[in-house]
This record gives structure tokens, sequence and C-alpha cells, in this order.
């Protein structure tokens, strides 16, 4: 069996639901081979080491990948936009060539069901697999398309299956920079824009209620539906949610739909550290 290749891309502040994340998405794959990249830009010795431990105890493999300032010499704008942005859309520069795809999902996520079926999914030749967030109306859409020029659907880069063999071809940083020189000031969510107006006719659409589901829509999924998409139906089809927006689920502030569920992982992880502390199996 080839093992999934997982990439995650974030800065220090991070790191925390990057594990609760992780806890999740092993504890719900139990029979995948799974591999971790972490592309970060200086998270630290100490926190790398945590992860690691974490993802090795988990059964999994981790590999981080730093990249140097150099990498960015020639990004003359790279200043106004944190680094981690970049990393997502040229993971095809940056991963091993062997790789032909890799799943890119947020920390800010929980996997609730088994990912098989995304890993494996047939891309159809498009270089991305992406969900669009539609609420009730689709609305959003509308606006972004006439915000960016597009016809397409918004996608969300919180959540893509890349195919690493197109992207290595048709990904170029100086394509990023020059959006970036000439529309920085009009971009709202910089590489989430930049997705969908330089690559988003090369994106395949897939099924947000799924595999990108927004914990904050859970009325427009209900009415959207003609009340299909309830609690139950999530639990057992639903297989990553996406804590997008404010407040997250790990402030205290937090009281959404699915802040319980996620706080049933973080005990999860509590614990999973307590017994690695103490040098115990874990179960």
């Amino acid at each position: 069996m080839k093992p999934m290749h997982l990439l995650v891309t974030l800065d220090e502040g991070y790191v925390y639901p990057l594990k609760v994340m992780l806890l999740s998405l092993f504890e719900n794959n139990p029979d995948e081979e799974i591999k971790v990249w972490l592309v970060h830009a200086g998270i630290s010795v100490s926190s790398l080491t945590s992860i690691s431990r974490l993802v090795n105890r988990l059964g999994g493999t981790f590999e981080p990948c730093l990249i140097e300032d150099t990498f960015f010499d020639s990004a003359p704008v790279v200043e106004r936009y944190p680094k981690e942005m970049y990393f997502r859309l040229l993971a095809g520069q940056i991963l091993p060539e062997e790789l032909e795809r890799v799943l890119y999902i947020d920390p800010d996520t929980l996997i609730i069901n088994p990912l098989t079926n995304l890993w494996e999914m047939d891309l159809q030749g498009y270089m991305f697999g992406a969900a669009v967030h539609k609420g009730i109306t689709n609305l959003t859409t509308g606006i972004n398309n006439i915000r960016l020029g597009t016809k397409h659907g918004y996608y969300n880069s919180g959540i893509m299956l890349i195919d690493l063999q197109q992207a290595r071809q048709k990904i170029h940083l100086a394509d990023i920079e020059y959006v970036i020189q000439e529309s920085g000031h009009y971009l709202m969510l910089p590489d989430q824009d930049i997705l969908n107006f330089l690559y988003g006719e090369d994106i395949l659409e897939i099924p947000e209620e799924k595999w990108n589901y927004d914990t904050r829509k859970f009325k427009a999924y209900y009415a959207r539906s003609l009340t299909k998409i309830d609690l139950h139906w999530v639990m057992e089809n639903t297989h990553i949610l996406h804590f997008c927006g404010r407040p997250k689920p790990w402030e205290k502030e937090s009281d959404g739909r699915f802040v319980a569920l996620y706080h049933h992982y973080e005990e999860r992880l509590h614990r999973y550290n307590n017994k690695m502390d103490r040098g115990e199996n874990n179960g």
C-alpha cells in the first residue's frame, strides 16, 4: 500500500491545533500508512520534536521542511504577506520530485472519518481538487467572480488534493509575485485569491459537505439539503470539519456547534501526551 502524503504549512502559533488535527487524522484512518510533511519558515526545534514524537507514536512518519529565506530572494513583496502563504501553492517545487500527489489540510480542522476516498480520488486531469463554500444562495461566489474576474466557483484553499506533477510544470513563483505586485491591494484572502485567479480553471470541485465542511454554516447545509444534512448525517458522512473564521474552537470564547467535539479530541491529545510522558502504550 502506498502511503498517504499529508502536507501542512504553518507557523509556531498553529502547532497546538496541528497536533489535535493529527490525532484525529490517525485515529480515524487506522488502516492508512501516513507521512506528514510540515513546510515551515522557522518553527522551533522543541515544537518540531514534539510533533515528530506524536506522529511517530501514532504510527506515521514525519518530515519537516525548513524553507530558507533565499528561496524568496526574487520576491520583492514577500514581506507584505506571511511566507507560509506561498508554501501550499509551491508544494511541487518544495517536495521531493518522486511524490506524485499530496493532500494539503489546514491545521484548524478535525478529521472525523477516513480520507482514503479523497486521497485516491481521480482528479480527471485537473491539477487540484478543492471545495467551494456556497452558503444557502452561493452569493459569495458571485461577488468573488466580479472581484477577481473569474467564472468558476470560489474555491477554499484549506483542503486541497494536489497533483504535484502538474504543479511542477504549471505553478511558478514569478506568476504569484506578479499578481501580488499588480493587484495585491485588492486581495482579501491572498493565497486563496491567488489560487482562484491563477489556477481556478484547473480545479476539480469536490463536495464541501464531505471534504471541507464549514462548521459556521450548519444551518446553511441543513436548509440547502432540505434537512438531510443534520448532525447525524455529518457524523456519518462528513470527513473533514473546517473551523473557518473566528473564534477558533481552542479559544475560550468559542461556543459553536462542533466545539464540544473539538474538546473531545483535545482531551484525547492531553491523555495521549500524558501516556507518552509515562512511556505507556497508547489507546
